[in-house]
């Protein structure tokens, strides 16, 4: 993973595979259906050459999706530290958010039904001031249920007194 903020001292933790599956499957089901839609509109409107035109078209666009997808997942991932837990994402423009421990107000772990088939989840961390909470998309199960039950107890022992 390469990190535009990462230092010698950061161990940073990769999300699992399994996101960057579910958002290429998501993408290939989604892409299927727009072009079977545009191929039935065209054929209605009688031009069989726009039909195909217009499948081609959206399946190109599916393609650079599936790389952008591939990049996308490589940009997630965290750190935890002595004090905080760093967490960083995105391709063109970098983000990296720092939680403090102790002004963690909540850990969540939540997971819908497409989540739940690939076997991952979502933790978010919820602070006082909006601007720093944070999202770490792509864990497994496991890994979600370890890192929330680790931050919530070094939260409640650094607590700012909120």
């Amino acid at each position: 993973m390469q990190e535009a903020f990462s230092s010698p001292v950061e161990t940073w933790v990769r999300v699992s595979v399994r996101l960057r599956t579910m958002r290429r499957a998501l993408l290939i089901a989604l892409g299927v259906v727009v072009a079977i839609v545009v191929a039935v509109v065209s054929v209605i409107a009688g031009s069989v050459f726009a039909a195909v035109a217009a499948v081609v078209v959206v399946l190109a666009i599916c393609a650079a999706a599936f790389v952008v997808v591939g990049r996308n997942y490589d940009s997630w991932g965290y750190a935890e530290r002595g004090a905080d837990l760093l967490v960083t994402h995105g391709v063109m423009w970098r983000r990296l958010v720092v939680v403090p421990y102790g002004r963690m107000q909540l850990v969540d772990v939540t997971a819908g039904p497409i989540e739940r088939k690939f076997g991952i989840s979502t933790l978010r961390l919820h602070t006082a001031s909006a601007g720093t909470d944070a999202r770490i998309h792509g864990l497994t199960a496991a890994e979600a249920n370890r890192l929330r039950d680790r931050l919530a107890a070094l939260g409640e022992s650094q607590s700012a007194g909120l």
